[in-house]
């Protein structure tokens, strides 16, 4: 077989799958919830060695991966179909095409190869600070948009649910879907761990937010348990009772003893109201 054919038979170099793919980055809770169910938000990471930044946004126009502003801003979509390995490459793969791009221009999503991740582009020491917005205004903030871009709008800001970011804890964010409402916890615990704890609270009537809300389930994301709560009460309402929450948490996480016949049974009814996103 001459080289050319051997060539045609060639694959490209794949990254290797990485399940907890924001581990490293600051604000990784934050990132699995924009990724994931926030349906409005922005915030910034710093270009390691550079000037420039990069604002993750929660969603783009069109669900676009990736553009870069007039002002040379480079805004990268959260919630586009990566389905090459690795997401934290693919977003770092958007970064490396916009640097090359002129201001104006989207960037296509398209398989980025083998190539550093985001953790290796951007100064992890920053702090990651996300700003929740009620709809997708911030999209046409100092551009001449057209008539068809406010019409995209519109219809944008019509599919989004009031959504709170809780103040006192770390990736809990509250929303409101028709008549129900939720609050949603990324954890960055050990899900072996997460689960023999969330059992032992359970089991011991620990695990509610206060009256009017209760733990329905938890589901997978990136490598990360969120459990999901739903409540009768707005944001605010929450905000105490979750520091509470997370308090009991953390005694419970320290514990080493083995679970009681209760505390598993109780394990047990937790992780079959598991469900995997991704």
């Amino acid at each position: 077989m001459g080289k050319k054919s051997r060539r045609k038979g060639e694959k490209k170099a794949r990254m290797p799958y990485v399940a907890r793919t924001f581990e490293g980055l600051p604000g990784e809770l934050d990132l699995v919830a924009m990724r994931e169910f926030v349906p409005s938000a922005t915030a910034v990471l710093k270009l390691a060695g550079s000037d420039r930044t990069i604002r993750m946004c929660s969603l783009l126009p069109g669900n676009g991966a990736g553009l870069v502003r007039p002002d040379g801003e480079i805004w990268v979509g959260l919630q586009v179909a990566h389905n090459h390995g690795d997401i934290s490459r693919d977003l770092a793969g958007i970064v490396e095409t916009a640097l090359e791009l002129e201001p104006g221009q989207p960037v296509p999503v398209r398989d980025p190869g083998v190539g550093p991740r985001l953790q290796e582009l951007v100064d992890t020491s920053a702090p990651f600070e996300v700003e929740v917005h009620e709809g997708f205004d911030f999209w046409l903030e100092g551009v001449d948009a057209s008539a068809d871009a406010h019409a995209l709008l519109e219809q944008a800001n019509a599919t989004a649910s009031p959504t709170v970011k809780l103040s006192g804890v770390e990736g809990a964010y509250w929303t409101e879907m028709g008549e129900r409402r939720f609050l949603r916890w990324a954890q960055p615990h050990d899900e072996g761990q997460l689960l023999d704890a969330l059992a032992r609270l359970h089991a011991a009537g620990d695990d509610d937010l206060g009256d009017g809300v209760r733990l329905i389930g938890m589901f997978r994301a990136h490598g990360l348990l969120v459990p999901v709560w739903e409540t009768d009460g707005d944001a605010a309402s929450l905000e105490e009772p979750a520091a509470a929450f997370k308090k009991r948490l953390d005694a419970a996480l320290a514990e080493d003893a083995p679970l009681t016949a209760e505390q598993r049974d109780a394990r047990n009814g937790l992780a079959n109201r598991q469900l995997t996103i991704r």
